[in-house]
């Protein structure tokens, strides 16, 4: 396999219909918004739903969630304890932080793509070994500003034994109705060569981002309510690249047609050029 020798920007246009893309939990878990009313996902959920991609691919996952493990180990060091080189180090006086994030690249993509914090007391030496990943990712941000509803939901059944209340028992759930959302991404070349990222990582990762929300419902995200619509994705000619991230980043204008827009057809996307530099269009799955 060939690591990854030219720089590689993206960007991915998402819509969402009647779902929560990503509560805040400390807002009621409401969809995330900023001061300007524009909703927006956090970087951190959207690695977590690429992670998930790539597990179901098959790929070897680190960070991996507790209701998606597919091994017997409940915690990171668990995890990281049961491969046999770096299980070796655990027990030794001595780590080379050098050799512990190049075992650790080696065996779960998502080390070597988004990088990793390996922080574990306890041991003869400790470990503490920080890995920079290649693969960046901008948090989403919606592309007009987003309309939030709440409504009130009952159980009708009793949580415990001897309790006369229970369709009363009320609660709260929240939907953002309709909304275009876009975050933007990068692969550092520079990062790549020290992780052993390779082009076909990338190529999985895109592969990810086109198929985001395949096997990703729940009670918030219903089958369908959540779509990737495009992805864009520039691959330059060189290691540090022709231009800029932002610059290629802009190069999209997405603009509503209508002033209530309520479905993705409402919007016009102009792709804008740099010379030199090609786009790849895919749409979602």
């Amino acid at each position: 396999m060939t690591i990854l020798d030219h720089k590689i920007d993206f960007a991915v246009v998402l819509s969402v219909t009647k779902a929560n893309p990503n509560g805040d939990p400390l807002n009621g878990n409401r969809p995330r918004q900023n001061y300007d009313g524009y909703g927006e996902i956090s970087d951190v959920a959207i690695k977590r739903k690429i992670r998930n991609r790539l597990q179901d691919m098959n790929e070897s996952i680190f960070v991996q969630s507790n209701d998606r493990h597919v091994d017997e180990f409940k915690s990171l060091r668990e995890r990281a304890e049961a491969n046999q080189e770096l299980g070796k180090m655990f027990k030794s006086k001595e780590i080379s932080n050098d050799e512990f994030a190049k075992i650790a690249c080696n065996e779960w993509i998502d080390v070597r793509s988004f990088g990793q914090v390996f922080a574990f007391k306890g041991t003869k030496s400790g470990v503490s070994v920080g890995v920079r990943g290649p693969v960046s990712i901008h948090t989403a941000t919606s592309i007009d500003p987003i309309d939030i509803t709440s409504m009130q939901i009952t159980k009708s059944v009793n949580s415990e034994p001897g309790k006369d209340k229970g369709s009363d028992t009320m609660g709260m759930k929240h939907r953002v109705d309709f909304g275009v959302y876009i975050f933007y991404g990068s692969i550092n070349t520079q990062l790549a060569e020290k992780t052993g990222f390779t082009k076909e990582d990338a190529d999985k990762i895109k592969q990810a981002l086109v198929t985001l929300f395949e096997n990703d419902a729940s009670a918030a995200r219903p089958d369908g309510s959540m779509e990737v619509n495009k992805v864009f994705w520039w691959e330059h000619n060189s290691k540090l690249g022709q231009y800029s991230s932002a610059k290629v980043h802009r190069l999209l204008d997405i603009r509503s047609q209508v002033e209530e827009p309520k479905s993705f057809d409402d919007y016009s996307i102009i792709v804008n050029e740099l010379e030199g530099l090609k786009v790849e269009e895919i749409d979602g799955k």
